[in-house]
């Protein structure tokens, strides 16, 4: 994985907004253009890191067009809006000025491929050839001056004609080959020489013409196609011309031999309109445009295939992200693109083993973004050093790449994941952090307490978190020395190597031990145990020992110093196939060759490992602490020289050896380095070490980035201890040394032994013992038991027997792919085994290989059973079947099918056609883009509902731009998502019908300006419930609250809900309890006391609250927000409504009435509530006794209450005190009664003479208790006197209620005088009484 650093131009103060930027085709310089309309503009120089070229500053008050550079010399060509072309030379500053030949703004400037010659052009059409000498300077005036009166757009030279190549029939000669001597002597043939470069050239103009122009300057029109030209590409495999208009029309003409041209194919580029679009052409033919979409589009010309690649959110991408501009790197094979978000998106060309490069999408691998920040408007690769340039629309970053650093030791390993940042991983601890540098990284070295990073300029380490940093070195490569340093930097040893040693160009450290390798390819080692580092051996001069040795590429030595692995790269600059192992007690040399699988000397395995041939070491270390154990990286030999990183690949292999004087080389194993998983980072047994990808789409806490494996015998012992892991290595390396050795059944017994059956079944098949290997499969091993069946199959192939090699393919479920494979050169057999299987796989294998052969007729049978409609349809578009391919993907609905046959119809200009099957394919985008360039817009309002919202805003803007159905473009503006341009466009345009859809999706989320507009058009229109919704979306409560008043609208609970403030952002506390209270006042109103009081009660006034229940008249939730609440007011409240029940009938309410009473404090109110219940014990129930106690308690509850100034409570107390004497006395005498009946009447006689007797005493019950005993006396006239004084005080009252039935009775009897006065009017009050009760 690699990193880009980047470095931000030191532009001058004079330079303004740079508009254009250009490389240098070899050399590290940029050249960048600013412009400004006021002052005009300039040119300046940049180096690699962004570094202000001084004197080479070009300054006009005009603005510059056009930047190109000389393809070879450090030479600039510049072209102003005034004509002016302008050459600059690079260090110098020197400044040539072309002699003025154009008057118009210049458009071309192109130089051959040699810069031989240089050809500019203008506004107005006018063309002038200049001539240039082998140091780029100008030769005198232009060599020809053409008129073509349009202006100028593009130019390109045609390359030169293949000849032969002089250059390698030279060295063909020099080393024996006759024929090329021939070719040089003057007996051969006359020797055909190509020119060194193309003269000839096109040039293309506005008006869609192109114009031809020879070597000698003659010019002759072409072609001609509809539109300005804006591309011109040489497709030089096919020697053909490819035109791209501005329209972006894709025409392509072959090229005759007498000038003529004839076009082959023309096809529309897809785009999207309106936009600026930026087009690159690559050696490969392949064609790649960014339109400003979130997808740029690649063309593959030589195999007319076309794909698309898309920008991906879990990668660090946002939904959005435009992409406004591409470059494409040959040398690095990476594809760059500049997003709208400030970003640089990189796809990586990932060859798969096998397959051929550009073949599928698949292939190009998306890296993670480069942050530049601003809107990257302008991308371009250059120099030889491969580096990227891009303009961010403020200024110019220069970006170059670095392979992320990664090291382990000590159980700390340390990968780089951003230009600044490492992740940090302690395996000891289990602990994960992160470290931020100030500087760029460039190389970093962990320890178990710190962490060292250096930029190539400065060091610094970092001190582990919670450990102690101890007395260690520093071991820094500088000229001619290696200097060993303290933390701090201070040189404590200085390394000196002589002139014949050369240079240190590497070192690394194992252990105690420090290895360093020179640019002279000589190598030392030092130990490192004591306190200065000493010679471990004398200087190795490895170019005495190996052949053919150009540099080193990696030094690494063991844990006790006594060998040393090194890669090299031969003369001609490729890495060897080979390690190299230097022996230092032994100074002997030795390797293992990867290309053929094989060890120099030593013992190796009997038979040959194919796993390990033909391909070449990349990267290798040594374990930590066991000395014999080594292992690397090795990658096949046709990719190890790619640009490329090998750590993309996926056919990278993993080989481990054991490394010892006596035994040599020892293979112990070899398989591939498994998916997910980038490089390795060490070897320290049990384990492997990987730098690992984070994950996509994983949580924004810091990844993982390195990933462990054990090795193969230490599965399942990865925690043992020491000693055991000590004995399992020994085990390793003997095991190892008996196979090597042919030892067999020794190691039968061992695998067997320790029961690891899968390494058995290896053994088996290793030794060819196949039945043994089939049977420990299918018994002990039946994880590998398809593996087996494949192996044996392709041993069984190998051995000539297809027949029972058919029958095991078959059993591994895999004879799909490897028995046609293995049968193609008996088509006979072939076809009898694909009718055979009727297997829709294999009848398509088959089908394919027939029309390879070119027999369609049979292909479509087979495809036809193999139910593979895109191939049928395809076969039948090219036999031009066009109507049975309608049929089929009409029938079927196959996607694939029906895409296929849309493509060919809108190739044919067969749009309806083209739209239906798109339609069917669901591709709608592709049905979408026909429908806006033919303007069918019925269809395109159907294909975009049916499509993604993308398309569905494509077509909304379509139909916005076109300015009619402005109703489509609501509609889908709202389908879509974006429901504040579907607002704004149906206001402006007065949709209204879609107004009311529309306003059904917005809530809280949307715009509160387009709510309060929506809300507004609501009320207009009387729609008062829907405005309420849309103002309280809005937050605007109090409006919606003085709406709901003034229209009388229903409150819900709802609503009421949505209406209750509860995040502080929104409103104050001040602010959100008025709404609150508002809101509980409309309830109110509307009778919902219930809501009411809940909104009360969240505004905080219980008070109110309580009042809305009390009106609720809800008894048992009254009482329960009474004694929740807890608060005397409300005590009291509840305490005077449930006075208002029949607390007489239900004594668990007079309970409740005291105790709210008492809780409220309020004895006042307690005393009155005593007081009324006397007074009903004596109206109702004539119970004295009981009015007593309940007066008596009204005196308790008046005695605590405080008196006030007025002295009214005094005048109450003696009332009350007054009352209960009264009563007492009544009580009394009627208690006295029995006992002394005499004494009883004289009482009750001096009660009627008080004043104020009734109401303590009713007057009534004083007269009927007199009344009574004459009668039981036999006094009736004394009682019948009592009687009519009775009457005469209580005139309207009846007698009835004081006097019993038989007193009265007996009364009448005597005296003989009627008893019924009032009986009438007591009648009819009864009756009525009875009514009211029914």
């Amino acid at each position: 994985m690699a990193v880009y650093f980047d470095h931000r131009i030191e532009a001058p103060e004079s330079s303004v907004v740079p508009s254009q930027l250009t490389w240098h085709s070899a050399l590290p310089v940029l050249a960048v253009a600013s412009s400004s309309p006021a002052t005009g503009g300039n040119i300046d120089l940049y180096l690699q890191q962004g570094e202000y070229v001084e004197g080479c500053h070009v300054e006009r008050p005009h603005q510059p067009t056009v930047l190109r550079w000389h393809p070879t010399k450090p030479v600039l060509a510049l072209g102003w809006e005034n004509g002016e072309v302008v050459l600059l030379s690079h260090p110098s500053g020197d400044q040539t000025v072309l002699p003025s030949t154009h008057a118009a703004c210049i458009t071309l400037l192109v130089w051959s491929s040699s810069g031989s010659r240089l050809v500019t052009g203008d506004q107005t059409g006018a063309l002038a050839v200049w001539k240039v000498d082998a140091r780029g300077r100008l030769q005198g005036n232009h060599l020809v001056k053409h008129e073509y009166n349009k202006p100028l757009t593009c130019c390109i030279f045609r390359p030169a004609s293949p000849g032969d190549d002089v250059a390698m029939l030279a060295r063909a000669s020099v080393s024996g080959d006759e024929s090329a001597l021939d070719m040089f002597s003057w007996k051969g043939a006359p020797l055909k020489m190509g020119p060194q470069e193309g003269l000839a050239f096109y040039v293309s103009t506005a008006d869609g013409k192109v114009h031809s122009v020879d070597e000698h300057c003659k010019t002759s029109t072409l072609l001609s196609v509809e539109g300005a030209i804006k591309k011109l590409f040489y497709l030089e495999k096919r020697e053909a011309l490819a035109v791209i208009t501005e329209t972006l029309m894709l025409s392509q003409f072959t090229l005759g031999p007498e000038g003529g041209a004839q076009e082959f194919m023309k096809v529309k580029l897809s785009s999207k309109t309106g936009q600026n679009v930026d087009i690159v052409w690559t050696e490969n033919s392949l064609l790649i445009t960014a339109t400003g979409e979130q997808v740029i589009r690649l063309w593959d010309l030589e195999r007319d295939d076309n794909y698309v690649l898309s920008l991906d959110e879990t990668v660090g991408f946002e939904r959005g992200e435009m992409i406004n501009c591409v470059s494409y790197c040959a040398g690095k094979e990476i594809l760059a693109a500049g997003t709208s978000h400030g970003r640089i998106a990189m796809w990586r060309m990932v060859v798969q083993p096998g397959s051929s490069k550009g073949d599928t999408k698949a292939q190009w691998k998306l890296q993670t973004p480069t942050e530049v920040e601003g809107n990257v408007t302008q991308l371009q690769w250059g120099s030889s050093l491969n580096l990227l340039a891009a303009n961010n629309s403020t200024t110019v970053l220069i970006l170059c790449e670095h392979v992320m650093s990664a090291h382990f030791s000590q159980q700390v390993a340390a990968v780089q994941l951003t230009p600044a940042q490492l992740s940090i991983a302690q395996f000891s601890t289990g602990v994960h952090l992160a470290l931020q540098s100030d500087i760029h990284i460039k190389g970093v070295c962990v320890t178990k307490d710190s962490v060292t990073v250096w930029s190539g300029k400065q060091v610094t380490v970092y001190e582990l978190s919670g450990t102690h940093l101890t007395l260690q070195n520093l071991y820094t490569v500088e000229p001619n020395r290696v200097q060993i340093r303290t933390p701090q930097g201070t040189v404590k040893q200085l390394l000196t190597f002589s002139k014949a040693e050369g240079n240190p160009v590497l070192l690394s450290v194992c252990g105690s031990y420090l290895v360093v390798g020179t640019d002279t390819a000589h190598i030392r080692v030092f130990d490192l145990s004591r306190r200065d580092a000493k010679a471990h051996c004398t200087a190795k001069n490895l170019a005495d020992q190996i052949a053919n040795l150009g540099a080193l590429r990696s030094v690494k030595c063991n844990a006790n110093g006594s060998q040393v692995s090194i890669l090299i790269s031969q003369v001609n600059g490729r890495p060897d196939h080979k390690v190299y192992f230097y022996d230092v007690e032994m100074d002997t040399v030795t390797h293992f060759d990867f290309f053929t699988g094989r060890p120099s000397s030593g013992v190796s395995h009997p038979e040959d490992r194919t796993e390990l041939s033909g391909r070449c070491p990349v990267s290798h270390f040594w374990d930590e602490s066991e000395s014999r154990l080594f292992v690397c990286e090795t990658v096949p030999i046709s990719s190890e020289s790619s640009s490329a990183s090998y750590l993309d690949m996926v056919d990278v292999s993993v080989v481990t050896l054991f490394c010892t004087q006596e035994h040599g080389l020892l293979l112990q194993d070899c398989y591939p380095k498994p998916p997910g998983l980038q490089a390795l980072l060490a070897l320290d047994v049990p384990y492997y070490y990987f730098s690992c990808k984070p994950s996509r789409g994983a949580p924004a806490q810091l990844p993982h980035m390195v990933s462990r494996r054990a090795l193969r015998d230490f599965v399942g012992l990865e925690n043992c201890e020491k000693a055991t892991r000590d004995a399992m290595l020994n085990f390793s390396f003997y095991l190892t040394i008996v196979l090597s050795t042919g030892a067999l059944e020794d190691a039968e017994k061992l695998y067997k032994s320790c029961q690891r059956y899968d390494l058995l079944n290896n053994f088996y098949q290793a030794s060819g013992q196949w039945q043994q290997a089939l049977e420990t499969a299918e018994i002990h091993d039946r994880i590998h038991l398809r593996t087996t069946y494949y192996s044996y199959a392709k041993y069984l192939e190998s051995m000539g027997d297809k027949t029972l090699a058919r029958a095991y393919y078959e059993n591994s479920d895999t004879h799909r792919v490897e028995v046609p494979r293995m049968l193609q050169d008996d088509t006979s057999n072939l076809e009898i085994y694909v009718n055979n299987m009727k297997d829709k796989s294999i009848y398509k294998w088959w089908a394919q290989y027939l029309e390879s052969q070119s027999d369609m007729n049979s292909a479509l049978h087979y495809y036809e059973c193999a139910q593979d409609y895109l191939s049928l349809v395809r076969v039948h578009c090219y036999m031009g079947n066009i109507q049975k391919a309608s049929e089929i993907a009409n029938d079927t609905g196959d996607r694939a099918a029906s895409y296929h046959l849309a493509r060919h119809y809108e190739g044919h200009d067969d749009i309806k056609q083209a739209v239906h099957f798109y339609t069917r394919a669901q591709a709608y985008n592709n049905a979408i883009r026909l429908c806006k360039e033919n303007g069918l817009d019925d269809q395109l309002m159907n294909l975009a509902l049916l499509s993604n919202p993308e398309d569905m805003m494509e077509a909304a803007c379509y139909y916005e731009e076109k300015g009619t159905h402005m109703d489509r473009a609501v509609a889908l503006y709202h389908k879509a998502g974006y429901v504040s341009k579907a607002l704004e466009l149906a206001f402006a345009t007065q949709q209204f019908s879609a107004l009311q859809l529309i306003a059904e999706d917005l809530n809280e989320n949307s715009d509160p300006v387009l709510l309060a507009r929506c809300s507004d058009f609501f009320i207009t229109h009387s729609q008062y419930e829907k405005a309420v919704e849309l103002l309280v979306a809005a937050k605007k409560y109090h409006q919606a609250l003085e709406l709901c008043v003034t229209q009388n609208l229903t409150i819900t609970e709802e609503l009421a809900e949505r209406m209750t403030v509860t995040n502080s952002k929104d409103l104050s506390e001040d602010a959100r309890k008025d709404v609150l209270e508002r809101l509980a006042d409309c309830c109110m109103r509307q009778g919902n006391y219930h809501l009411a009081t809940k909104k009360y009660t969240q505004a905080g006034n219980k008070p109110k609250a309580m009042r809305a229940l009390l009106k609720s008249g809800d008894t048992e939730k009254i009482v329960f927000f009474a004694n929740v609440c807890r608060q005397k007011e409300l005590f009291i409240m509840a305490a005077n409504y449930l006075q208002s029940l029949d607390w007489r009938k239900n004594p668990e309410i007079l309970k409740t009435i005291i105790g709210f009473y008492t809780k409220g404090r309020a004895p006042e109110l307690l005393a009155g509530f005593y007081e009324a219940c006397a007074q009903v014990e004596i109206d109702d129930y004539q119970n004295y006794e009981k009015a007593l106690d309940a007066l008596t308690e009204a005196a308790k509850c008046l005695s605590k209450v405080k008196d006030s100034s007025t002295g009214q409570q005094e005048v109450r107390v003696a009332d009350l005190q007054h009352k209960i004497t009264l009563i007492k006395k009544f009580v009394h005498a009627r208690r006295l009664y029995a006992e002394d009946a005499g004494e009883a009447v004289q009482l009750c006689e001096s009660l009627l003479e008080e004043p104020e007797l009734d109401p303590a005493v009713r007057i009534g019950d004083a007269f009927g208790f007199l009344v009574e005993h004459h009668c039981q006396q036999g006094n009736f006239q004394v009682a019948y006197r009592k009687l009519e004084e009775l009457q005469k005080l209580l005139p309207s009252q009846n007698v009835r209620y004081y006097v019993s039935q038989a007193s009265l009775q007996a009364l009448q009897k005597e005296m003989g005088v009627p008893m019924d006065h009032g009986d009438t009017r007591n009648n009819v009050e009864e009756d009525e009484v009875e009514e009211d009760l029914n």
